[in-house]
């Protein structure tokens, strides 16, 4: 069986780019410059991560340990706020982005932040919550810092969906293995978000 603590590491590092790209889509939404861009993506990149690192007792944090984080993070905020830039406005193409970005976020961070609480021995209930913290929390983060109310706090299922997802992979765990039950769980957690996106545009079209 396929080991999937070796690309636990790949696996978060594309989440901290997925989730910059779509802070500085956000950043763009927002009128902010490419530093506040940059910033933006920084927090929202590793805002959850922190949170669950800091609950865990795990200091330094990873990203001050790792410069990785930020190696992925500054190059693809910035290159993410010029395609912004670039998309005519008006016509949903920048939101669109946004919410499809941060659903493929979610999903990879709520597992990864799971894996992490793991490997550090906490009670597999606890691992879910932390999982949703490390997926969630920089979504938060970028909201908030746009002057926006949080998708979690908001009827579209975002928490919901992170917390059902990492009960389906501790439910998986055992009978399946990681790699078959992370990719269950991954693809269930980007279905229902795309769903709940979809059904919460066309009530708002309507």
């Amino acid at each position: 069986m396929f080991d999937l603590s070796f690309i636990i590491l790949p696996l978060t590092l594309l989440a901290t780019a997925v989730m910059a790209a779509s802070a500085s889509v956000q950043a763009h939404r927002a009128d902010m410059d490419a530093f506040g861009a940059t910033v933006l993506a920084i927090a929202t990149g590793m805002g959850g991560g922190t949170l669950r690192d800091l609950f865990l007792g795990n200091t330094p944090v990873f990203w001050i340990t790792d410069l990785r984080y930020m190696m992925v993070a500054i190059p693809v905020a910035l290159l993410g706020f010029i395609l912004a830039s670039r998309m005519p406005s008006g016509n949903g193409q920048r939101l669109a982005m946004l919410l499809h970005l941060d659903a493929i976020g979610l999903a990879l961070f709520t597992l990864t932040g799971l894996q992490v609480a793991l490997a550090a021995g906490v009670h597999p209930m606890m691992a879910i919550v932390l999982g949703c913290i490390t997926g969630t929390a920089g979504g938060m983060i970028r909201d908030l810092l746009c002057n926006m109310t949080p998708s979690l706090l908001k009827e579209d299922l975002y928490a919901t969906i992170s917390l059902v997802g990492g009960g389906i992979y501790i439910a998986l765990l055992p009978s399946l293995g990681e790699t078959p039950a992370f990719a269950i769980s991954f693809g269930t957690m980007l279905l229902a978000r795309i769903i709940v996106l979809a059904r919460t545009r066309t009530s708002d079209a309507a």
